[in-house]
């Protein structure tokens, strides 16, 4: 079974940079798809950014589209997001999820894998 571990996660200042990694317990191979979710107490877990392994095309969701960019490392199975100019909005518990494609990426009922999630709290 695949496992995820998130791990970047802290504290940063409105305007600030963080990069959150994903660790995958083994190589998934073409047919995998790799996204990032987020969630606040009270809603929905929600889509942020997704990769495919097969041709590296992403998608994103718009509050994030020009801030926000998602990569895999193929070598050291892990997928990042690399998030600048945060805002206090993106205030959130991320998530990395694998799926297998094809198929929709940018809803949750589609993944069949999670991590336990990395806190992310950016000040104002």
């Amino acid at each position: 079974q695949v496992q995820l571990v998130e791990s970047g996660g802290g504290l940063v200042q409105a305007g600030g940079s963080l990069r959150l990694s994903c660790a995958v317990s083994r190589r998934t191979t073409s047919n995998y798809a790799m996204g990032w979710f987020r969630q606040v107490p009270g809603k929905e877990r929600e889509f942020v950014a997704a990769i495919k392994w097969s041709d590296g095309s992403t998608s994103y969701a718009d509050s994030v589209k020009g801030r926000f960019t998602i990569s895999t490392d193929n070598a050291q199975n892990t997928l990042y997001l690399q998030m600048k100019s945060l805002k206090p909005e993106d205030t959130a518990v991320y998530y990395c999820a694998a799926k297998r494609w094809p198929g929709v990426v940018t809803t949750q009922w589609q993944y069949n894998y999670w991590g336990q999630g990395t806190q992310v709290t950016v000040s104002s």
